[in-house]
């Protein structure tokens, strides 16, 4: 029995959502068709129809005699959040209050996916080359038949995990204590005769009884096999460990079939013409390695899950919509599958652009700020906002006597008042501003104090952080902390910012300035960022003095190609301009300097001369550095580039 925090099921926990409902196929059919619900379920084939189908529904009077069993006895406990870190090794125990005399015995460890180790090239060549072969999108569920039968072949009987959807034991629990309920069983996995039913496979419950739910009763278990006729969907089914080195392989079939319907197939595929699927599938395991390996910054990699897992449940929502209009639909029933349909397409399009490589890693920014410019006030008189709680006279003593004052204890009202001119004043304190999004007037932020006490936090559910289309606009004594928002910290979409004395902490993305725009950072500090703390985009301008660049390119990754990335990065044709000076650009895990050239022939250098940065301390490389330093406008003085992992200075092709 699982010792630590235990945690009641709540009497009023119940999952609405069909244990079979994480795929399913649909029909190009109109949305108020309600007779079409059928056609949107019952298409399925294959392996696809193990994934997508709901459970037999024979036996429901039995079904909820037994569940109605579970239910009266007191709430089930389970493993605090900790405990399902790591199902497959040591898979918690969740107690149900004892009604046997036998407890279930902790379940054995399952294979472990031999996938997790893959190179993503290693992955194409599987699914492309071995297992789908050239195939169209029509044919995949095929061609993943035909790949996982193959496997099969090699062992007919085995043990393995049944990891079933609670809501077949229970009509109340809580769901995150109680991810699945897992019964160790023996497989009888001969193929049938009916391409429909032939992965899913014969069990029976193996001995030692086994579960990760303590004291769930036996004949309970036996009883629902019965109901189920002891089939059960093949993809429920992990093997365990130590058996016949052939249950490894069809482990790893498993695994490569779980994983292309969870995450590689789009329930469009077969309802749009593509000319080469498997070139799709490559850009779709190119996407997850991306999110994998922190290629993409950990926010943006969240939004996407997240727009994948909602496209999934809303049609879910359309087809069990459907199937509950039992005859022609009402004017309101039409309309209500319509707005559900043009919800999926929506987001079939969000999908669909983030699955193009070419926008995803290449393209350009898009603007953010749509909001016009307010320039200065008729009367002509600029104000000091004051940002803080109160305002004392004691804050104000440094300024003029004929200044303008506004006491603000919100930065984003203070923003929000702003004309070209205003100054904005921050005590310490910890503040979140969207405005800070939307910068197009010519103003001054400044803190007054150490910059470490006046921290300003971004706004987890926003895209952006700190944006600015100004002329002229300048942020001073800050520390700008980014929590989960998608761009870069700080973004120059045109005009010129200034950072001066600020702690710029990253999360996702670094400074980006963009085609056209200029920056200007002294005296500062940029850690933390998943890609370049400086990132210059193609025409671009920036002066760097006195800054601290720092561990930043805190990528996972294993391709060379993606971790290049480190302190300052710099996109050329055409190139932007920059003046560094005095900077320290140290511990970044990619290069101190990075230049990114869209072809060999840019420059006048091989690319080969740089293997070993500017570090080498050899006079033909010393030599070749300035000339593309003088092609580039890159002018370097006093910097201390050390201790990145890739080098100081390389320039990259694309």
């Amino acid at each position: 029995m699982a010792s630590g925090p235990r945690a009641a099921v709540p009497e009023d926990s119940v999952r609405t959502t069909s244990p079979g409902s994480r795929g399913g196929k649909a029909v190009s059919t109109s949305p108020g068709d309600a007779t079409a619900a059928a056609s949107l379920t019952s298409t399925a084939s294959g392996v696809r129809s193990v994934v997508a189908s709901a459970r037999p529904v024979k036996g429901k009077a039995g079904r909820e005699a037994a569940r109605r069993r579970l239910q009266l006895l007191p709430g089930s406990q389970a493993e605090g959040p900790g405990g399902a870190a790591k199902e497959e090794e040591a898979a918690p125990l969740f107690s149900v209050p004892e009604e046997h005399e036998k407890e279930a015995q902790p379940l054995p460890p399952v294979c472990v996916s031999p996938m997790t180790g893959m190179w993503r090239n290693e992955k194409v060549a599987l699914y492309c080359d071995k297992v789908l072969q050239g195939c169209k999108a029509e044919d995949a569920d095929e061609a993943m038949s035909i790949y996982l039968s193959e496997k099969l072949k090699l062992k007919d009987k085995w043990l393995g995990v049944w990891k079933t959807d609670p809501e077949l034991f229970f009509v109340k629990y809580e769901e995150d204590s109680i991810p699945f309920v897992g019964i160790l069983v023996e497989v009888n996995c001969k193929p049938r005769q009916n391409s429909s039913s032939c992965f899913k496979v014969t069990v029976s419950v193996a001995e030692p009884f086994s579960s990760n739910i303590a004291n769930i009763p036996r004949d309970l278990v036996d009883e629902i096999l019965e109901e189920l006729e002891h089939s059960v969907p093949l993809l429920e089914v992990y093997p365990v460990e130590g058996q016949h080195t052939d249950i490894r392989d069809i482990a790893l079939a498993l695994e490569v079939v779980r994983f292309f319907y969870d995450f590689l197939w789009r329930d469009w595929d077969d309802e749009e013409s593509c000319e080469n699927y498997t070139a799709l599938i490559e850009e779709r395991i190119n996407l997850w390695c991306d999110i994998q390996d922190g290629t993409i910054p950990g926010p943006i990699a969240q939004r996407f899950k997240k727009t994948l897992e909602k496209y999934k449940n809303k049609r879910v929502e359309l087809i069990e919509y459907q199937s509950n209009i039992k005859e022609d639909p009402t004017a309101a029933e039409a309309v209500e599958c319509w707005k559900k349909y043009y919800e999926i397409v929506m987001l079939c399009g969000l999908l669909k652009m983030w699955e193009d490589l070419r926008l995803r890693v290449h393209g350009p920014f898009f603007p953010r700020i749509l909001r016009r410019r307010k320039g200065k006030r008729d009367f002509g008189k600029t104000i000091t906002h004051i940002v803080a709680k109160v305002m004392t006279t004691e804050m104000v003593k440094d300024l003029s006597s004929d200044t303008l004052l506004q006491q603000h204890d919100d930065l984003d009202l203070a923003l929000d008042s702003c004309y070209s001119g205003d100054t904005v004043v921050i005590f310490p304190g910890e503040y979140q501003a969207a405005n800070l999004a939307l910068l197009t007037d010519d103003i001054i932020i400044k803190g007054i104090g150490k910059r470490e006490e006046i921290m300003i936090t971004s706004e987890p559910s926003h895209d952006s952080f700190v944006v600015s289309r100004a002329d002229n606009v300048k942020l001073m004594h800050l520390s700008l902390i980014q929590q989960g928002t998608v761009d870069g910290i700080v973004v120059v979409e045109s005009g010129h910012m200034t950072l001066e004395n600020c702690i710029l902490k990253c999360e996702g993305t670094g400074v980006c300035v963009l085609t056209g725009a200029a920056l200007t950072i002294t005296d500062s500090e940029i850690t933390g960022a998943q890609g370049a703390g400086v990132e210059l985009y193609p025409g671009s301008t920036a002066i760097l003095e006195r800054n601290e660049i720092y561990h930043c390119n805190n990528l996972k990754t294993s391709d060379s190609s993606k971790s290049t990335l480190g302190g300052v990065n710099m996109k050329v044709l055409p190139a932007p301009k920059l003046k560094m000076t005095n900077n320290h650009i140290h511990n970044n895990n990619g290069y101190g300097v990075s230049i990114l050239q869209p072809t060999e022939q840019f420059f006048i250098v091989a690319e080969e001369a740089f293997n070993k940065g500017a570090a080498s301390g050899d006079k033909k490389d010393d030599q070749m550095l300035s000339k593309v330093m003088q092609n580039l406008n890159l002018e370097m003085n006093n910097n201390k580039i050390e201790a990145n992992v890739k080098g100081d200075i390389r320039i990259v092709t694309s």
